[in-house]
Parts: structure tokens; C-alpha cells; sequence
């Protein structure tokens, strides 16, 4: 199973042999997705000894996220699914980085959702979501409870008890896709809301 997530600044990609992890690579650098994830898919394939011929799934964080690096992700998604004839399996990527929390109590997840706002859901001591995912401000959403993401590290006065991790690991994403400890959701985008970029309206006429 290869696995991957582009929804916040790290592009992370990783290979899963369905009992063992074979490969991962993960980088830290927003607005660079498009141009970071092929390489990464074809070392993280490199270091395992496998082509994408070997592929037999596709796991995808569907976001929440940015709507530019998101898109990548899927779209990449989406298409060696249809060229190798694979499944894709999407996964809620705040589901990811919950499983791999080590909270110790009821905790959120936040990543940076830019516009001064986050995507947050929350979960049990036992990783499981309760609420959201959702768009916040940081302050509405304010917590002494433990949080991980970024989110935590852009706005501590809201959230000044941040545990890791802070982004998402392939890793992680393919061992739960593996062992089925997370909902697995269709590969569509959790953009949660309307993109930055729109189409312009029609131009009024100057009479």
C-alpha cells in the first residue's frame, strides 16, 4: 500500500507491505506539494525495491486542508488508482494525526486553516473523534485540553497545551488504513470551505 498526505505544509508519503512499513519520506515546505510529491513517492518506492506495478492500494488524507495542496495529493491520487487499476482509500487526515497522539485525555487536533483560522476536530483519550472536523477561529475553539497540530504552535494563548505530532505521518496513515482503526471515506476533498481561488463573475457592462 502506498500512502500519502498533502493537506498541511508536509508532504509525507510512505510504503506499507500490509504487515510492515517499508519506506517513508516526509518534507516540511508549504506551497511546494506539487513539485515535492512525485520525487517523494519515487524514493519512498526506491528504498523498498518496488515499482508501481507492486501497488495493490492507495491511502490519501482527504483534509481537511488548503484547497492547493489537498488537490495535489488527490489528484494523484485518483489517477494511479485509475492507471494501476488499484483501490483508493481516503482518510480524514486530523483522524491520522490523532491516532498517533499520545494525549493521555480528551484532546483536538488543529492545523493551520490560514485567514487567522484552523481545522480542529476533537477526540477521546482513545482517539476517537467526537466532533468535527470543522473551520474555526482559534478563540472560539480555545482549550486547556492537549492539542496537537500546528495549530497549537501559531496560536498558544488558545491552545497552550500542544503535544505531537504537529503534522501528519504516511506512516501512520497506512497502519491505520491496515488495521482499520479509522472510517475509510471516498478519495474527496474535506475543503470545508469555498477555495481562494475563484472563477471571475461576468463583467458589468459600462453603459
Amino acid at each position: 500500500m502506498l500512502a500519502f498526505d498533502t493537506a498541511t505544509p508536509a508532504v509525507t508519503v510512505a510504503l506499507h507491505d500490509g504487515t510492515d512499513l517499508l519506506g517513508q519520506r516526509t518534507t516540511v515546505a508549504a506551497m511546494r506539494h506539487g513539485e515535492l510529491l512525485a520525487p517523494a513517492i519515487a524514493a519512498v518506492l526506491e528504498q523498498a525495491g518496488a515499482t508501481r506495478l507492486d501497488l495493490t492500494d492507495v491511502a490519501v488524507g482527504v483534509g481537511p486542508g488548503p484547497f492547493t495542496g489537498l488537490r495535489v495529493g488527490l489528484a494523484t491520487a485518483r489517477t494511479l488508482g485509475a492507471v494501476l487499476g488499484v483501490a483508493v482509500r481516503g482518510v480524514c487526515t486530523l483522524d491520522v494525526m490523532a491516532a498517533e497522539a499520545r494525549a493521555g485525555a480528551a484532546f483536538l487536533v488543529a492545523t493551520d486553516a490560514r485567514r487567522k483560522e484552523v481545522y480542529c476536530a476533537s477526540y477521546t483519550a482513545a482517539a476517537t473523534r467526537v466532533e468535527g472536523p470543522r473551520v474555526a477561529r482559534p478563540a472560539d475553539v480555545a482549550t486547556e485540553a492537549p492539542v496537537a497540530g500546528l495549530g497549537a504552535t501559531l496560536y498558544p494563548d488558545a491552545f497552550p497545551n500542544a503535544v505531537v505530532p504537529q503534522h501528519p505521518s504516511a506512516a501512520v496513515l497506512a497502519e491505520v488504513v491496515v488495521r482499520r482503526l479509522v472510517p475509510v471515506l471516498p478519495a474527496e476533498p474535506l475543503y470545508l470551505r469555498r477555495p481562494d481561488a475563484t472563477e471571475p463573475g461576468f463583467r458589468k457592462q459600462v453603459s
